[in-house]
């Protein structure tokens, strides 16, 4: 079943076209990754898909509903975790609830029912620069997910973390995902990534930026560790860097 659908969408700022005639689909419970090097387009699709940008051409469907160039409809994660410093965990993981009209007090006791499923147990009345870097992703995703348990677009998330940090987030966030189904567009530059979390990974190449494949990871979640040592792993990292040799 079709969550998302993207359908030929392009988009032209100051005469200069950054994406052109892109479609996609998102289905119920599933991860996609987009891949690309800089420049390819993949933050200007994501801020159509959330609203934030009204396309030249084309249309943004939730669940069948045209949502172009509509915000709130789905929730946005970016690079940086931007935790608010003078808030505590639960303060900040429940800010998308107040904004939406619910009561502090309720909407901490929300937040706080997921606090053990994504791993935060504990850490409510701490504050952000108590937490390491992974712990703050964790809150930042769970805030994403509470804004919007329906699709959520993650633009590089755990980029800025370390290696060991990251691969231990890459199989905290399968876990969770097992759990929560949560439907997720997740941009990222690294293959290893996008091939260990995706259901499926579409290659931006191009300028203006044009989907130019589709790749299906059929390997059965959760993925451990020996995934990436795997024939299988290397195959489909094979396919996409020699794919990339010659398209960019």
């Amino acid at each position: 079943m079709s969550k998302l659908n993207v359908e030929n969408v392009s988009v032209t700022f100051d005469d200069k076209k950054i994406i052109e005639n892109i479609s996609l689909e998102l289905k119920d419970g599933e991860i996609v990754s987009l891949l690309g090097v800089s420049g390819a387009g993949k933050t200007t699709l994501f801020n159509v898909i959330a609203g934030l940008v009204t396309p030249e051409t084309g249309k943004v469907y939730l669940e069948g509903e045209d949502i172009t160039g509509k915000t709130g409809k789905v929730s946005y994660m970016l690079q940086k975790d931007l935790m608010l410093p003078f808030k505590t965990i639960v303060d900040n993981v429940s800010l998308p609830l107040v904004v939406r009209g619910e009561k502090k007090k309720q909407a901490r006791e929300t937040a706080s029912k997921y606090f053990e499923e994504f791993g935060l147990k504990g850490c409510e009345k701490m504050y952000p620069d108590q937490l390491s870097g992974g712990m703050r992703q964790r809150a930042a995703f769970l805030r994403t997910y509470l804004f919007s348990d329906n699709v959520a677009l993650l633009d590089e998330p755990f980029s800025a973390l370390d290696t060991i940090t990251k691969s231990d987030m890459h199989k905290w966030y399968l876990n969770v995902m097992e759990q929560i189904k949560l439907s997720t567009v997740f941009i990222t530059h690294d293959i290893d990534e996008a091939i260990k979390l995706s259901d499926r990974i579409y290659i931006m190449t191009g300028k203006p930026g044009k989907i130019t494949k589709e790749i299906i990871v059929n390997t059965p979640k959760p993925r451990d560790k020996a995934f990436a040592l795997s024939d299988e792993f290397v195959a489909y990292k094979r396919e996409i860097m020699e794919y990339l040799e010659k398209n960019i």
